[in-house]
């Protein structure tokens, strides 16, 4: 897993309630086994008109050109309700987003975006709101060893539990996690398999 301590980038607000995983990424699009090539389809039905010829609608934000290439995505409440797939969390990391900050999300999609790299952290809607009316041009800062966001010249405080801060800082997913005790699996599974070798 990719580590998080620092990022900068545009953001770009979507300050729609209860945006569902269906939303994010139609259940149309759930034909690929990799983590990666569904940044394409994400928000799809928001983001054209039409699929055959994909003509893109130039009303969606993500569509406006100064926006494109926004890495942090602020939304309204209770976000990516739903489904519990975790190809919604591979969307928006293959978009390009590193950070969703919402007023609250599901608590699936809240665990599967951790373990995918992708930062998702709460602010309360004033501050969402503040975010939301930055310029396109307006650099927005995201510090994990800190907690806190910073944006033309303002500071928002966010919490977030130890152990998955201390994952995200190091890169650490489960799978690196459980390898850091192979010495003591290894050694227990040579006593396991004398005490039960077969004699």
């Amino acid at each position: 897993m990719r580590a998080f301590t620092v990022h900068t980038g545009k953001s770009v607000a979507i300050m729609e309630d209860n945006i569902n995983t269906d939303q994010i990424l139609p259940s149309a699009h759930l034909n690929r086994i990799e983590k990666t090539g569904y940044g394409e389809f994400l928000f799809d039905n928001w983001r054209y008109l039409s699929k055959d010829p994909r003509l893109d609608n130039p009303d969606f934000i993500l569509n406006h050109p100064d926006r494109k290439d926004a890495s942090i995505l602020v939304v309204g409440d209770n976000f990516a309700g739903g489904s519990s797939r975790e190809h919604a969390v591979w969307a928006l990391n293959d978009y390009g987003f590193r950070v969703v900050i919402a007023g609250g999300f599901s608590d699936i999609f809240y665990m599967n975006s951790l373990k995918n790299g992708l930062l998702a952290l709460t602010l309360p809607l004033a501050d969402r709101q503040e975010l939301a009316q930055l310029a396109s041009d307006e650099a927005v800062t995201v510090d994990l060893e800190e907690q806190v966001v910073r944006a033309a010249g303002k500071s928002y405080t966010f919490s977030i539990e130890d152990e998955w801060r201390h994952k995200l800082l190091g890169g650490i997913d489960d799978i690196t996690e459980t390898m850091a005790y192979e010495d003591l699996i290894l050694a227990y599974e040579e006593k396991w398999n004398e005490f039960y070798a077969f004699k």
